[in-house]
């Protein structure tokens, strides 16, 4: 079978950096990775060299005539850009449409979520993907669940604190029982790998994770894996929806504060995942996602427990 050529936007990056793994494990793809002028001589990108990965240098604001021929031949485009930065795609849509790119992957990689005022970054991801369908572009979107690396609360010894992302899971939501759909960060590339290589998810979108797990039961499996007794603590649905309320004022007093608009996206995360429980697998289904572990049956992604031990064992990278 002869390899498909592959333009990577964002390999530097988490999901990015996950999506790179799996194109090249696979074997079944040439890569590209895409990366803006100024951060052409950093450390990661020169890490890409080394590991034998083509580098392609450009601005993806750049006028579209400009754009078009570095795109011509790639067979997939694939972003993974900063979840800040979602409406900069538009551009390269654009340019992948007159390059004649063969199936085009915005930006997606997280919770299920239906548009439409529940969360902002979803919002902005639907008008890249409307952008796509007028243009008649073909596309695949993928969506991940939530991390396992996101998903652990800590342990009273403190044995995975420096593992731990700044104010992570330090409560459970509502009653701990809402499910979820969660994935470990190392299989998201993985699953890319397959599904950007079938035709069967072509202009579909798609669902893949590890496994649908309530708080309640995450801290069960951490407790028995680690052998302690972790405290429970909760936040109500009305602190997580206050605290909704209090960050979407906050960003229309300040639309250009960066940290106003991550406080908004966390907070939302917390309303959608936990209070009306859109990211599970019976909704994906619902809003038309085909099931990735459905497609691919013999992909056996990381159970939560077997992190859980790597996580004790220092096998896991914090995120950022």
């Amino acid at each position: 079978m002869r390899m498909q050529k592959v333009l990577l936007l964002g390999a530097t990056g988490e999901t990015g950096g996950s999506i790179l793994n799996g194109l090249l494990d696979s074997g079944n793809f040439q890569v590209t990775a895409l990366v803006r002028p100024s951060s052409s001589r950093k450390p990661d990108v020169l890490d890409l060299v080394k590991r034998g990965v083509k580098v392609l240098i450009a601005d993806i604001s750049s006028p579209i005539d400009e754009l078009v021929p570095l795109l011509k031949g790639f067979y997939v485009f694939i972003s993974a850009i900063s979840g800040m930065a979602l409406l900069a795609q538009m551009n390269i849509v654009s340019a992948a449409k007159e390059a004649g790119v063969k199936r085009f992957v915005p930006c997606g990689f997280a919770t299920v979520c239906p548009p439409g005022g529940v969360m902002k970054l979803r919002d902005q991801k639907e008008q890249v993907l409307n952008h796509i369908k007028q243009l008649f572009l073909p596309y695949t979107f993928i969506d991940v669940g939530y991390w396992y690396q996101f998903s652990f609360p800590p342990l009273p010894s403190g044995k995975t604190d420096e593992y731990i992302f700044p104010g992570m899971n330090t409560k459970m939501r509502g009653d701990g029982t809402a499910p979820n759909l969660i994935t470990d960060l190392r299989d998201v590339g993985r699953f890319v790998a397959r599904i950007v290589a079938d035709e069967r998810t072509l202009n579909r979108y798609v669902f893949a994770y590890g496994e649908e797990l309530t708080e309640r039961e995450i801290y069960a499996t951490m407790e028995e894996v680690s052998g302690e007794q972790l405290e429970q603590k909760f936040t109500s649905d009305q602190e997580i929806q206050e605290e909704v309320v209090a960050a979407r004022k906050l960003l229309e007093r300040e639309p250009d504060n960066s940290e106003a608009l991550g406080r908004v996206a966390s907070a939302e995360y917390e309303y959608s995942k936990y209070v009306r429980m859109d990211n599970r697998a019976i909704f994906a289904r619902y809003l038309g996602y085909l099931d990735a572990r459905e497609l691919y049956h013999d992909l056996k992604p990381k159970r939560f427990v077997d992190f859980v031990q790597d996580l004790l064992d220092g096998k896991v990278q914090r995120p950022y």
